[in-house]
Parts: structure tokens; sequence; C-alpha cells
């Protein structure tokens, strides 16, 4: 009798965050911006709370690079605090981080990326696919649209978040990543968790649009 065929469980993630992920993607404040009908100062908002989100996750690198559930997706080459730390300094100048706060959202959303990285690394995982994959993927389109709107040079200073210098074959990267999480070492139960988890990451991720889209709204 054959086996029943299991779904992949980078599939079951994709398909059930499914709606969550489209949320994110359709915010006014994303829609605005994609559309070229936003000013830089909005794209500079937008990146430097990426920079709190990217120093939450990256800041744990070295303590889960060990961990069996989360080490294998620590990847150095999609690492993006350093290049974030570029854009700004193109974006704001030399003392760009001078005053800088996060947004309550971007706040939200590290304090969770923290406490996932220091109680919960399948948890953290979740939040990596949901940051990592999407920069190979949506990302680009946000590249090519701040390139043509606000006039930086191509994969240069003021996007070079989006350009992933160490990785040569993008879809062969995710198709890579995407076997890592099938083999994820977590029971059905566990899976479930994460599964939810990456739920929560495209809320956390929404809010903080929410909250740009207040800050930068378009005039009447």
């Amino acid at each position: 009798m054959d086996s029943p065929v299991t779904t992949p469980f980078s599939t079951l993630i994709r398909t059930a965050s499914h709606e969550q992920h489209t949320e994110a993607e359709n915010s006014s404040f994303m829609s605005d911006m994609l559309g070229g009908r936003l000013g830089v100062a909005a794209y500079r908002r937008y990146t430097e709370q990426l920079w709190f989100v990217y120093r939450a996750l990256e800041s744990a690198s070295a303590l889960l690079a060990a961990d069996p559930v989360a080490g294998p997706f620590i990847r150095p080459e999609l690492a993006r605090t350093a290049q974030l730390e570029r854009d700004l300094a193109h974006l704001g100048g030399p003392d760009w981080h001078a005053g800088l706060a996060p947004l309550p959202a971007t706040a939200a959303y590290a304090a969770r990326v923290e406490e996932c990285a220091r109680t919960w690394p399948a948890g953290y995982v979740a939040h990596h696919y949901t940051r990592y994959l999407g920069d190979l993927s949506g990302g680009q389109i946000i590249r090519g649209t701040a390139e043509k709107t606000w006039g930086f040079a191509r994969k240069g200073d003021g996007v070079r978040f989006y350009v992933f210098e160490g990785i040569g074959n993008p879809a062969a990267f995710k198709r890579e990543y995407r076997e890592l999480l099938d083999a994820l070492p977590v029971d059905d139960l566990e899976k479930q968790r994460v599964v939810d988890e990456c739920k929560r990451a495209f809320a956390l991720n929404t809010a903080v649009f929410q909250e740009l889209g207040r800050e930068f709204p378009l005039s009447a």
C-alpha cells in the first residue's frame, strides 16, 4: 500500500501564512511607496525601522549558530545590518543614528524577535524565514522602485540592503533554504507553532506599515 504523500513543511508555512503575507504587501504605505507616490523621506524612515528589526535578528546569530534547530539557517551571506547602516549613512549622513528611535510597532517587532532568539529557536526560524526569503523575492521590487523613483545607483548606496553579493544564484539559494525548512528537526506540534509564529511575524510587520502609513499619509 502506498504511503500518504506528505506536504513539505516549506509549502505548508507558505500557504498557511499567505493571507497575512498578502495583507502586509498590500498595506497602504507599501502600495504608496511602490507606486512612487511617497518621497525619499518615507523610504528613509522605512529603512530605519528595518535596521532595528535586523539588528535584533542578527545580534543573535553567534548565540544560535550551534543550535540544532536554528543553526543551519544562520548564513553570513544573508546578514543585512552593515548594508542597512551604509544605506542609512547615504540617506541621512554620518550622524544618521543620532536621536533615532523605533516606532512603537517596530519596538514590539524587534522585542519579539529577541525573545524568540533567547527562548525559542524554532520561533526565531519563523522570523528568519519571513524576513530573508522576502528580501530575496519581493525585496527586489522595492529596490527597483527605489532606484527608479529616487535616483539611487543600480545596486548602489541607498539600496544595498537589497543586494546580496554573497548569493550568486538567488533561486538556488531559496530552494536550499526551503529544503532546510522541510528538514526542520521538530515534531508536527512544534511545526504548527512555527506556522503560527510566521503569521505573527507578518502581523508585526503589517503593524509597522500601518504606523508608517499614519506618519506618511498621501495628501488629498
